[in-house]
């Protein structure tokens, strides 16, 4: 499929009287982009996405195993939906996404509801396995794949506001830290090919969208070998951002170990790379880090910040967090609070230690860290995270900022909200502005989670 943007128009949801598919999402960007790629599959045999829940031939649950918690939500949701069943014994089921990948035929085998089960790497076999199930058949693949990118299926784009589109550019992962249940659900870290990275950016781009985020477990491993000539991470943040300086682009996450100074520099290049990375720390603690396998010490961590501030002096830093991690004692966790102060963070994604299984973790650590401390200890880390993120937006009181309008806001409708460079939310009177349009802003006010400005010119 070639990506341009009579295509990708005309790959928006598509009305008609084909069976109804209805798509619900949970956990990560990198799902929420599979969705798209799931809807743009089936699309093709003739499924038409509906958001009627009421009016569905084929609900499909895009699932997410980092947390046991987001799995007894599917859990939960997938028993919600058996009064729809009832009343349309035709209507089918499946569990896409990681948490098929890691519970496989145990979910059709506990979950009646379940008609079909779909990995991450199955994407494409879903017109059988719906075909299947129609039959009558419990359908099955959980198959991992060393080679499947979906590179050159243009995804459908379920976001609302046509003004940021996310890219994979990159499935699986290679780390193997302690905790986490990727590697086990998404498989091997696979490069996808540049040139359909690029060539689905060009396309978002020449659609309207004026920011793209490049999606990846470890964006910093991106690395494709064609021939004589490989292009790597810095390469390739360069190459798309030099489709149009009115592109903003944005990559997530990155790995501390593997953010080397040649991204930062290609950063410092261009403008419209945004001001902002996400560097997941999970702890301050090089004695918990050596135990998660993480592969770096705090000290390390903190060379890499400091390498960011030097090269990137406007760049915003947030971060991911874990509490409660096996045999983490108080000192651990004063020192995870002493990182966030050091580097002062903008924004943090926090969270209590989710024991998953089959990870290193549940193999050889007892999770010996009672959930009363981990309540504590994260309510600890959320407070002081709220009091970072205020300091942070009260220095930026009095600046200007250019801003992405991305849409109306949720409170009041005379207003519109968009996004800094460094990624922060912006409130500003509508006036005769509209989504996917830059302004100047300058801030007049904040909370903790928001600026409010006024337009400068306007």
């Amino acid at each position: 499929m070639n990506f341009n943007s009579e295509t990708l128009r005309g790959l928006r949801p598509l009305a008609g009287t084909g069976r109804q598919l209805y798509i619900e999402t949970y956990g990560c960007q990198m799902n929420a982009n599979d969705s798209e790629v799931v809807l743009s599959i089936l699309q093709q045999e003739g499924y038409r996405y509906t958001e009627q829940l009421a009016q569905a031939d084929v609900i499909l649950v895009n699932t997410c195993s980092v947390r046991d918690n987001a799995e007894q939500r599917v859990l939960g949701r997938i028993h919600e939906f058996k009064p729809h069943k009832q009343r349309k014994p035709a209507l089918l089921i499946g569990i896409i996404g990681c948490m098929a990948e890691r519970l496989k035929e145990e979910l059709v085998a506990r979950e009646p509801l379940v008609d079909l089960v779909a990995g991450p790497d199955a994407y494409r076999d879903l017109p059988r396995l719906l075909q299947e199930a129609s039959a009558g058949d419990r359908a099955v693949n959980v198959l991992l794949s060393r080679e499947e990118t979906y590179a050159e299926i243009a995804p459908v784009r379920l976001d609302k506001n046509g003004v940021s589109g996310f890219i994979s550019i990159m499935r699986g992962c290679n780390n193997m830290c302690a905790y986490c249940v990727v590697p086990y659900t998404r498989g091997t870290e696979r490069s996808r090919d540049p040139q359909s990275i690029l060539a689905e950016s060009q396309s978002l781009f020449e659609a309207g969208y004026r920011e793209v985020t490049l999606l990846g477990q470890n964006v910093n491993s991106y690395r494709w070998h064609a021939a004589a000539s490989e292009v790597d991470f810095p390469t390739l943040l360069a190459r798309v951002a030099e489709i149009s300086p009115l592109l903003r682009v944005r990559f997530s996450t990155s790995h501390p170990k593997d953010l080397n100074d040649e991204v930062l520099h290609t950063m410092a290049r261009y403008p419209n790379l945004c001001r902002a990375i996400h560097l997941p720390a999970q702890s301050g603690s090089t004695r918990m880090l050596e135990l998660m396998n993480r592969k770096y010490t705090r000290e390390w961590y903190l060379n890499r910040i400091a390498a960011i501030r030097r090269i990137l002096p406007d760049c915003a830093l947030s971060t991911d967090l874990i509490t409660g991690f096996c045999t983490e004692t108080p000192e651990d966790h004063q020192q995870t609070l002493s990182l966030m102060r050091e580097v002062g963070y903008e924004f943090a994604f926090m969270f209590k230690y989710s024991e998953r299984p089959h990870t290193k973790a549940a193999r050889h650590f007892a999770d010996d860290v009672p959930e009363r401390v981990k309540t504590e200890r994260l309510s600890e880390i959320i407070n002081l995270q709220n009091e970072l993120s205020l300091q942070s937006n009260r220095r930026d009181v009095g600046r200007k900022f250019e801003v992405l309008i991305e849409g109306v806001s949720k409170r009041r409708e005379d207003q519109l909200f968009g996004r800094t460079s460094q990624n922060k939310v912006v409130v500003f009177d509508r006036n005769d502005h509209h989504a996917g349009e830059y302004v100047t802003v300058e801030i007049t006010d904040c909370s903790s989670a928001t600026l409010m400005g006024q337009v400068i010119g306007s």
